[in-house]
């Protein structure tokens, strides 16, 4: 017991435990990025002379980016209260009484095992000019659309994204369901609650999970370019073209002054965006105490 409570008191040691993990993090991912941080306020001479915000304003004036950049905003502004809104409807079903709930359960899981190259290549067999669904249009005598090649093709990639990631917030949403004492309902329907009244119970002590998913979410809306760029390459149709296309193509030309600038802006903005909702979490515990 003394060993046990020696353990957990002292900071050093348990700093020990933590070194490895921090020194990874230290080098992959903290000090790469400071490096960018300088490159994107230098030119791209040998000499590397310093150039202030100068990098930032040819980025925003670049049309390139900027059509990344909504696109990107777009994609997360509508895929990530999606996701919520599908995440709680599907958890607060599997938290009732359903026939086939446990199965649903491992259904919804399948997706994160499965490997992106698999998913990536049974989209492209639906959804090329020449895949099932074009067949099946010209079965019934109706034009071929493009898919990939038109602006269906970002709504081909929000459902991708929330085929792959939906399962994982409905286990979260779930666990937060299920950790909901039952006698603030027991309590309401006492009162005379109706649905309503219970929705809005739900809803008061779901909120540091949705925040939660939320965040994690956001996170994951920028990690579909993966799936993007396999579905549909390095330029895609304008309207999936997003900033890790940008950041991917500045690599490619090897102009690391725009690729390291538009890095750092994308890094401020999901910073802002998670810094509020984090902010919201505080207060609404703040609020609840």
């Amino acid at each position: 017991m003394r060993l046990q409570h020696k353990l957990r008191g002292d900071p050093m040691i348990a700093l020990a435990f933590l070194a490895p993990s921090l020194i990874g993090f230290m080098l992959f991912y903290i000090i790469p990025f400071m490096m960018g941080m300088v490159y994107s306020v230098q030119d791209g001479s040998r000499e590397a002379h310093f150039v202030g915000l100068d990098n930032y304003a040819a980025l925003f004036q670049s049309q390139s980016f900027r059509k990344a950049a909504w696109n990107t905003f777009w994609f997360t502004a509508v895929s990530v209260p999606v996701m919520l809104v599908c995440a709680v409807w599907i958890a607060t079903a599997l938290n009732g009484r359903l026939f086939i709930r446990r199965w649903l359960r491992t259904a919804y899981v399948l997706p994160l095992v499965v490997p992106v190259a698999s998913v990536v290549l049974v989209w492209q067999t639906f959804f090329e000019w020449n895949g099932v669904l074009n067949h099946v249009f010209e079965f019934f005598g109706w034009h071929r659309i493009d898919w990939l090649k038109s602006d269906a093709s970002r709504w081909i990639i929000l459902f991708l994204y929330l085929w792959k990631n939906l399962g994982y917030n409905v286990i979260l949403v779930l666990a937060g369901l299920q950790g909901i004492s039952k006698d603030y309902y027991e309590v309401a329907e006492i009162e005379g609650g109706t649905k309503w009244t219970k929705l809005s119970i739900t809803l008061i002590y779901l909120t540091p999970t949705l925040i939660f998913v939320a965040v994690m979410s956001i996170v994951q809306s920028f990690k579909v370019f993966r799936e993007t760029y396999l579905l549909a390459g390095d330029y895609p149709h304008d309207s999936i073209y997003q900033l890790q296309h940008y950041m991917n193509n500045m690599f490619a030309s090897i102009e690391i002054q725009k690729l390291t600038a538009a890095a750092v802006v994308m890094v401020i903005a999901i910073l802002l965006i998670v810094s509020v909702l984090l902010r919201a979490e505080r207060w609404f515990r703040s609020f609840m105490d």
